[in-house]
């Protein structure tokens, strides 16, 4: 939820009912209902997508999680029953594209490189990329419409119009390179190559515990978990999901942790966070897929404080997006752009190897 359009989930929805049984803003549709007395018991989620207009049974189960549908003030769950004499207040965001405009905001960028095709951005950890629910402002995209206020950028073909420039994204805590295209053109080349997989993208990970090779590749189908929406997981029998393949190769060895780059070939949602864990490295510190929990290691308690001070130094999954090289739209020459690790990530990899240094010292060397 956008705490800027209102402070308090509950409060507003019931506020915002006072105006009428439905109505619109920029960015929601708001709507009440009261349960006929005749009315028999049904599941709330089915008893919405009977009433509301092009509103899918999905988007409506999201907006029941996420506490934006509630019944007589409550929130509930998607089995939930309604009955003769309940209240329900919904507030659903309209779809990208759906009557949300960009809106332009100043936030400064870090422009690596510009010209008259392409945009480089160094993308700082924390930052959305795109608009979408509850991330309607201070994304990297509203950035970009302040930044081109004079110049509309492209939309690929298939994407909404917030999604300007966009060819491809990272996650909102991963940092790193982004290209952003400023013509039609430019972004259909570009597109082609993300669609051949000539992109070179390569990512530095920070991983719990050492893989036995040095370098591999981990592949295997991408999709929706099946019992949590916000993960993906990897079918490793094909039989969901789509084809994924991360090439990997160790750069330092640290014993409790390593600093692995990654090279994408595909580029699925969450691929190497989701290849990582599947190979039994999960990310350090990411939340979503366990690495936020201390994986490898002693069990005392000044090791769990240490792991406890990594994990505040570097306060979000462990991934930054360090180079991205491709074929330029006008002049046909590879070009090449790297991006040096963040300081939270350089911090946070600092106290790991002074830590095992340490360690190796008082054990001769030897043994951790």
């Amino acid at each position: 939820m956008n705490s800027a359009l209102y402070r308090d989930r509950k409060e507003n929805l019931v506020e915002k009912s006072k105006k009428g049984p439905a109505y619109s803003d920029e960015y929601y549709d708001y709507h009440e209902f009261v349960i006929d007395p005749k009315q028999e018991p049904v599941r709330i989620d089915k008893f919405l997508m009977d009433r509301l207009f092009r509103v899918s049974r999905n988007r409506i189960q999201n907006a029941i999680r996420a506490g934006s549908i509630l019944v007589n003030e409550q929130e509930v769950k998607p089995n939930f029953k309604v009955k003769p004499g309940h209240q329900i207040l919904v507030i659903i965001p309209k779809p990208p594209g759906e009557g949300v405009s960009v809106v332009p905001e100043q936030i400064p960028l870090e422009v690596l490189y510009e010209d008259e095709a392409v945009l480089i951005v160094n993308k700082r950890a924390g930052m959305v990329v795109h608009p979408g629910v509850g991330h309607y402002r201070q994304t990297l995209v509203n950035a970009l419409a302040y930044y081109f206020q004079n110049h509309d950028l492209p939309v690929m073909k298939g994407n909404n119009a917030d999604k300007i420039g966009l060819v491809h994204r990272i996650d909102k805590n991963t940092s790193g390179l982004l290209v952003v295209a400023k013509t039609e053109y430019a972004m259909n080349h570009l597109a082609k190559q993300f669609y051949h997989h000539t992109i070179q993208r390569k990512y530095v990970a920070l991983v719990w515990g050492e893989p036995e090779a040095d370098e591999g590749t981990i592949s295997g189908h991408i999709g929706r978990h099946p019992k949590n929406r916000l993960l993906r997981t990897c079918f490793a029998d094909g039989s969901q999901g789509k084809w994924a393949v991360t090439h990997y190769k160790v750069l330092e060895r640290l014993y409790y942790v390593s600093l692995v780059e990654c090279q994408l070939e595909t580029g699925r949602t969450h691929q190497i966070r989701v290849h990582m864990q599947h190979a039994g490295h999960p990310l350090f510190n990411d939340e979503r897929y366990g690495g936020d929990q201390i994986l490898k290691g002693t069990i005392y308690s000044k090791y769990k404080q240490f792991v406890q001070n990594c994990f505040a130094t570097l306060p979000r999954h462990g991934l930054h997006a360090r180079s991205l090289g491709f074929e330029h739209p006008l002049t046909g020459e590879q070009v090449y752009f790297e991006s040096p690790l963040p300081e939270d990530f350089q911090n946070c990899l600092q106290r790991w190897r002074t830590y095992v240094s340490d360690r190796k010292s008082k054990n001769n060397g030897i043994d951790l």
